[in-house]
């Protein structure tokens, strides 16, 4: 599977160089954005869905966005963070296309590419390290608009630091669908690109000529899945990063996505999150 460089274009919301000292203990964290960081001193423990990772001097770590952990800490711990969303409207998603590995052991570069991050973007720390403080609806707003607003020269250097850094990763990135038949590949394509529209099934069959069981059969044998429950699944997670970062009422992102039936669009929401669209909202909103 091939990556489209020109079509990668992430944002940072926050860097910084945090200091703790067994403080930093977090439960059950679930962000619309990565992280990324760089242990300087010290260690603490990060609990991912695979397992628990130790976290320790000389390395880098990668938090895939919508992925719940836990983070323990009860000694002294140094590291650089970076918080990135990738821009929803970008054609390619190197996050959602590529699995990266949790841990790499950094190359003796990494320390001052982090340092330079911050050193350009002082105004994007962390006033403090509670997720709850930032990790809401209009602190996501207003970060975005704030690194949008940046100087084009700060964002064009911060944007090749956040290649570099994440270039690392890629090395070892894997594919989390690896998909061979070319039009499988081209119809993976369009659904990610006309997200925000009632996405017919049928015209997607007919315009490749083949039968609809065929296109079926054919596309989870590819993915893993059927193409409605793909489309659902991206819709959803779209969805999701609407609602953390756009001042939208939860009926018009159903609308802004495709789904005329504002009941099926809360079922397939709760299906997939495990809470309806409002509640999801809820607890984004809860410590603004």
């Amino acid at each position: 599977m091939s990556l489209n460089i020109d079509d990668i274009h992430p944002q940072i919301l926050n860097v910084g160089l945090a200091r703790h000292m067994a403080d930093w203990n977090w439960k059950n964290v679930n962000s619309s954005f990565a992280r990324l960081y760089y242990i300087v001193e010290g260690t603490a423990k990060i609990v991912l869905p695979d397992g628990i990772h130790e976290l320790i001097p000389g390395h880098m770590y990668f938090v895939p966005a919508f992925t719940e952990h836990s983070c323990i800490c009860d000694s002294r711990f140094t590291h650089y963070y970076v918080h990135i969303y990738e821009d929803m409207n970008s054609s390619a998603n190197l996050f959602e296309d590529w699995a990266f590995p949790v841990e790499i052991k950094a190359e003796g570069y990494e320390e001052e590419l982090f340092a330079r991050l911050c050193s350009i973007n002082p105004d994007m720390n962390l006033a403090k390290s509670d997720p709850s403080t930032y990790d809401n609806n209009s602190t996501l707003i207003r970060n975005l608009s704030r690194s949008k607003h940046v100087p084009s020269y700060i964002r064009l250097e911060t944007r090749g630091i956040i290649l570099q850094l994440l270039a690392s990763f890629f090395k070892h990135a894997v594919p989390k669908i690896d998909v061979k038949d070319d039009r499988i590949r081209n119809v993976i394509g369009y659904v990610r690109t006309h997200l925000a529209e009632t996405i017919n099934l049928d015209e997607i069959v007919d315009s490749l000529c083949l039968s609809k069981d065929y296109f079926i059969r054919l596309f989870k044998q590819e993915t893993g899945v059927t193409p409605m429950k793909y489309i659902n699944q991206k819709k959803i997670e779209r969805a999701q990063l609407i609602l953390a970062t756009k001042d939208m009422s939860v009926k018009n992102v159903a609308l802004f996505l495709g789904f005329e039936d504002f009941s099926y669009f809360n079922r397939v929401f709760k299906k997939a999150t495990g809470v309806t669209p409002n509640d999801y909202r809820r607890r984004l909103m809860q410590d603004t």
